[in-house]
């Protein structure tokens, strides 16, 4: 194990107190108690980051040792480990970051966001995270995510809706994209119905989010993304970052749904679209508004459609007197059915999270929805944190999804 593996989160909750750690390596518990005493006299943002500093050019100095090797497992099992930093930080704090040339993915107030030096990163608009302490609606903060040391590259762009479709093409052959657009925007609409033409889909590593807004903003305040090279948001178009990885490193992106198709009808529909008046149920054409009427269907729960294994869910958004909405387009061809429904989402979440991936989670993003529905502020999905979201990508547009990417390294 390096020191490398341990995230400066981890390291800075060991200066402040947050955590606590029984050193045996004798220089490592000196140090912290001088850390430790320095950071009641002086917590700024840029005295905790230089301390952070200390503490690893001391770890890495002596990390061959059997002792240090020991005190960074239990730094792994107390503290916050991963390939990145996931947390939510004051806007000083976030601007230290960025001074220090760090690459962070953004999740925030637009009132916030706006206050950001130039930098490396790029951020989305939402009140809404899954924070350490569990979901959290907060104008007051920033969600920061990371990314790993192990980058090779970190390029930053603004895509308008008419260049997305080069986004794929764009992306570093070994590495990871991660996109944020604004929610209801052309772009937003566009990319969910064809990102799966675009050229190269799938052949490199794409995950992101739908930028939103507080829900009883919505239809009043549009959705922003941000790069770190501009001042001002844009409400089209995209925000990505493209990083590159060396050889030894890959990124792996999966998706943790806890819904699956119902045992009820099959449905399926004309066209691709947002928007569906009529759908073939069983074979026989319906009106659709009708039809979920009469069989009184709680829309609360998703369409999901059977991808080869991989549930993918297209949620309800207003059912109305002769048409339906949803937040993800359906699609013409593919079966649908109404989920089943989940008595528990917290437990069938932690349920169906891999254990081992917990501490290598680069980025995730769940669901306003989940949020909404499963009443989930104040509790945790396990140890994954990161923004709530008007739609979850892993590839291409999902809904009522939990989606997370890993950075691992590679077989020789």
């Amino acid at each position: 194990m390096g020191v490398t593996t341990i995230s400066d989160q981890a390291l800075q909750e060991l200066i402040t107190g947050k955590s606590k750690v029984d050193f045996e390596f004798l220089a490592a518990r000196i140090l912290l108690t001088t850390l430790r005493a320095r950071a009641r006299t002086d917590s700024s943002p840029a005295a905790i980051a230089h301390g952070v500093a200390e503490l690893k050019d001391l770890l890495a100095r002596f990390e061959k040792l059997p002792a240090v090797q020991g005190d960074l497992q239990k730094i792994t099992v107390t503290g916050h480990s991963s390939t990145g930093d996931q947390a939510l930080f004051g806007v000083d704090e976030v601007k230290a970051k960025i001074a220090q040339g760090r690459s962070l993915v953004l999740a925030g107030d637009r009132a916030l966001l706006r206050q950001l030096p130039a930098g490396k990163w790029i951020g989305g608009t939402i009140p809404y995270f899954m924070a350490t302490q569990g979901g959290v609606f907060t104008r007051d903060k920033i969600f920061v995510t990371e990314m790993p040391d192990a980058a090779t590259s970190v390029s930053i762009r603004a895509y308008s809706d008419a260049a997305l479709s080069s986004v794929y093409k764009d992306a570093p052959e070994n590495g990871l994209s991660i996109v944020i657009i604004p929610g209801s925007s052309p772009a937003h609409f566009s990319f969910a119905l064809n990102a799966p033409r675009y050229e190269r889909f799938a052949m490199r590593p794409l995950i992101g989010w739908i930028a939103g807004t507080d829900v009883a903003d919505i239809g009043k305040v549009a959705p922003e993304v941000f790069t770190g090279d501009r001042g001002m948001g844009q409400k089209d178009g995209a925000a990505v970052m493209h990083i590159g990885l060396p050889s030894d490193r890959q990124a792996s992106i999966n998706i943790v749904n806890i819904f699956r198709q119902g045992s009820g009808d099959s449905i399926s529909f004309p066209q691709d679209g947002f928007r569906a008046t009529d759908a073939l149920v069983n074979g026989a054409r319906r009106n659709f508004a009708e039809y979920l009427a009469e069989k009184k269907v709680d829309t609360k729960l998703p369409l999901v459609a059977d991808y080869n294994g991989a549930m993918i869910n297209t949620s309800f958004q207003e059912v109305g007197a002769s048409s339906v909405s949803f937040y993800a387009p359906v699609f013409h061809g593919v079966e649908y059915k109404v989920a089943r429904p989940v008595a528990d989402y917290v437990s069938a979440f932690e349920t169906q999270l891999p254990r081992a991936v917990s501490g290598t989670i680069a980025f995730s993003c769940n669901c306003i929805l989940n949020y909404l529905y499963s009443n989930l502020e104040g509790k945790k999905t396990g140890n994954v944190t990161g923004p709530i979201t008007f739609g979850e990508i892993a590839y291409q547009l999902l809904n009522q999804t939990l989606a997370y990417v890993t950075i691992q390294k590679t077989k020789s």
